[in-house]
């Protein structure tokens, strides 16, 4: 729940059409409850240099990070708020009918910031 409405959210794994498929990507995507009520919100993950984006071991399957810093995990609820209040912060909004999809590179700083302040820990790996 966030301002009062409640959100769904699923994740998934895929693989881009850059490199021949192999290009990682995780993309959250939360919808606005009652369905119907609201725009979805989809959040991509993509691969590139310094970020991980596993499909599961050695890494958990969710896990997203800056090599040498950040990182969230994106089956926990937490995980989740943090991206959402962020791309509120950034002006998302969920009235409308189109999904709307953000780079979610941009809002994994502040995400982690707030995750690791509601928690009290580091939110990061080296």
């Amino acid at each position: 729940m966030t301002d009062g409405r409640a959100y769904l959210w699923t994740l998934r794994h895929s693989h881009g059409p850059e490199a021949g498929g192999g290009s990682c990507r995780q993309t959250l995507t939360l919808y606005p409850q009652p369905a119907g009520t609201g725009r979805p919100l989809r959040i991509v993950f993509a691969e590139g240099p310094g970020r991980y984006v596993p499909g599961g071991a050695p890494l958990g399957s969710g896990d997203v990070g800056h090599v040498r810093g950040v990182s969230l995990n994106l089956h926990e609820p937490g995980a989740v708020r943090a991206l959402l209040d962020a791309a509120s912060a950034r002006g998302w909004r969920p009235e409308g009918r189109r999904v709307v999809e953000i780079d979610g590179w941009c809002l994994l700083e502040a995400a982690a910031a707030a995750q690791a302040g509601a928690t009290g820990s580091a939110g990061t790996k080296e």
